[in-house]
C-alpha cells in the first residue's frame, strides 16, 4: 500500500504531457482513510500540484495514484521516492534517459509504527514540556483534527503536535529580541503585527497566534496569505468561529502583496523555490525585526549546475557531486540556503541556520532564523547603515564581518557558475 510519493525534477516535456508546468508533485495518504466507516466514500490519497506560482490540490482512489506513478516515475519526473506500509523506493533516469529504481526495506518495527501513526510519540513515563501541553484543551488544536475534545492528542497527529510545539519554541526564543528592537512593549493599540507568506493549512499560524495572545500575553495581529482559494476560505472561516479577530487570511502572491502595516517578524514556510526569495527580499526591505524561513525545492542552481558542463571534468572539485543527481540536487539546495544565509547577514540581521522537522515528514527540514541587528540597517555598497548610536569600534567590526561574507559569497557564486534570484532582487 502506498504511503505517500513525492515527485521531482520535471523533465522537459512535463507541461506538455500534464498541461502545465509543475516542478513538484506530492501524494499522501489520508490520515483517516480506512479508519472510519462513516468516511468511506471519500477518496483515500490527497494529490498536491507545485508550479513555481501555483498550486493545486485534488483527491485520488488508490488506482489513479498506482497508474500516476506508472505513467510518470523517471519519465516525466526525473526523481521520484515512494514510500509503502514495506519499502521506500527510489525511481530515477540516468544519463541515458533510462528508468531506474532502488529498493529499501522497511524494518516490521517501523512499519508498525508509521502504519498506527505514532511516529516519534513519547512512550511510557518520559514526557515533554511542550508549550502547548497535552490534556488541555486548545479550540485551534480541536478544529483542525489534532486534538480530541478532552485535549487528548490524536494518535495519527501526534508529530504534527510536536512540530507545532518545535516551531513555537523558535518564536519564543526570539521574542526577548523583538521586543527590544521595537523598544517598547506591543499593546492592542500597536500590536506585534506577524506575515505567514504561504501559510497553507496554517496550522502554524492559528499555534503562533494562540501562543501569543493565551500564553505570553502579547497582542498580536497575523496576517496569512497563500495562493489557494479553497484554503484561505477555510482557514479565514476557522478564524471567525473561533473570534481570533486579528488573525486573517487573503489570497496573495508574495511578490505583489501589499500590507497596511509593515510586518515586525515575516514567517515563511515551504514557500516553494524562488518564492522563498520573494518572501526574504520583501522582508529585508521593509525593515522586519526577525524571519523565519523554512525554504523548499530549491531547483533555480541546480538546473544551473546540470547545465554547466565544467563541473563534470574530472579536475573540478565539485565533479562527484556532479556526477550523481541525488547529490548535485541536495548539494544545490545546500548552496542555496547559504546563499540566502550570507544575503541576510549582509542586510544587517544575525542569521542562526537550525534544524526544523518538517510538517510534511521530508528532507526539507533547514530552518534560517534571522534577528535584524540593534541599530543596523541593510548594507549598502559593503557597509552597513548606522542610526548613530552604534560606536565606531562597533561599527568597523560589523563592516569587516559584512566584507568576509561578500568574499564568501561571491567565491562560491563564481566557483559553481551561478546565479540566485535574491541576489539579483535585493540589488534591485
Amino acid at each position: 500500500m502506498v504511503i505517500s510519493v513525492t515527485f521531482s525534477k520535471p523533465a522537459e516535456n512535463c507541461e506538455q504531457v500534464l498541461g502545465k508546468d509543475f516542478i513538484k508533485v506530492r501524494i499522501f495518504r489520508n490520515a483517516e482513510a480506512g479508519l472510519s466507516s462513516a468516511k468511506k466514500a471519500k477518496l483515500p490519497y490527497s494529490a498536491e500540484f507545485f508550479t513555481k506560482t501555483q498550486a493545486f490540490q485534488k483527491s485520488m482512489s488508490e488506482e489513479e495514484v498506482n497508474a500516476f506513478i506508472d505513467e510518470h516515475a523517471g519519465k516525466t519526473f526525473k526523481n521520484v521516492v515512494q514510500k509503502t506500509d514495506s519499502q521506500e523506493i527510489n525511481f530515477f533516469c540516468n544519463r541515458r534517459g533510462e528508468v531506474k529504481k532502488s529498493v529499501r526495506n522497511i524494518s516490521s518495527g517501523m512499519k508498525n509504527i508509521n502504519l498506527q501513526g505514532m511516529e516519534n510519540r513519547p512512550s511510557g513515563n518520559r514526557t515533554k514540556n511542550y508549550i502547548l501541553k497535552e490534556g488541555n484543551p486548545i479550540p485551534f488544536l480541536i478544529h483542525l483534527g489534532v486534538m480530541t475534545k478532552d485535549g487528548s492528542v490524536v494518535a495519527s497527529k501526534y508529530a504534527k503536535f510536536r512540530q507545532i510545539n518545535r516551531f513555537l519554541e523558535y518564536v519564543r526564543d526570539i521574542l526577548p529580541d523583538v521586543k527590544k528592537l521595537y523598544g517598547k512593549d506591543f499593546s492592542r493599540e500597536r500590536p506585534l503585527r506577524i506575515a505567514d507568506f504561504g501559510c497553507g493549512k496554517s496550522y502554524l499560524t492559528f499555534a503562533v497566534y494562540y501562543y501569543l495572545w493565551q500564553i505570553e500575553n502579547i497582542p498580536v495581529q497575523i496576517t496569512g496569505l497563500d495562493l489557494k482559494e479553497d484554503v484561505i476560505a477555510y482557514c479565514q472561516k476557522l478564524s471567525d468561529e473561533l473570534n481570533y479577530d486579528s488573525l486573517n487570511f487573503f489570497v496573495g502572491n508574495i511578490a505583489d502583496f501589499s500590507y497596511e502595516n509593515k510586518p515586525d517578524i515575516i514567517i515563511t514556510l515551504h514557500a516553494c523555490d524562488t518564492a522563498t526569495d520573494f518572501a526574504l527580499n520583501f522582508a529585508v526591505k521593509q525593515n522586519a525585526l526577525a524571519i523565519l524561513s523554512v525554504p523548499c525545492c530549491q531547483h533555480e542552481i541546480n538546473l544551473q549546475l546540470e547545465k554547466n558542463k565544467s563541473l563534470v571534468e574530472p579536475s573540478n572539485p565539485f565533479a562527484s557531486l556532479e556526477h550523481w543527481g541525488i547529490f548535485r540536487e541536495r548539494f544545490a539546495a545546500l548552496a542555496t540556503d547559504a546563499i540566502r544565509a550570507e544575503l541576510l547577514e549582509q542586510a544587517g540581521y544575525s542569521v542562526q541556520v537550525l534544524e526544523f522537522i518538517d510538517m510534511e515528514h521530508t528532507p526539507k527540514n533547514i530552518l534560517l532564523r534571522a534577528v535584524r541587528k540593534r541599530n543596523v540597517g541593510p548594507a549598502k555598497d559593503g557597509c552597513v547603515q548606522s542610526d548613530g548610536l552604534e560606536d565606531n569600534a562597533a561599527e568597523k567590526q560589523i563592516n569587516a564581518s559584512v566584507q568576509k561574507s561578500r568574499e564568501r559569497l561571491d567565491s562560491l557564486l563564481k566557483t559553481l557558475g551561478a546565479s540566485q534570484s535574491l541576489c539579483g532582487l535585493l540589488e534591485s
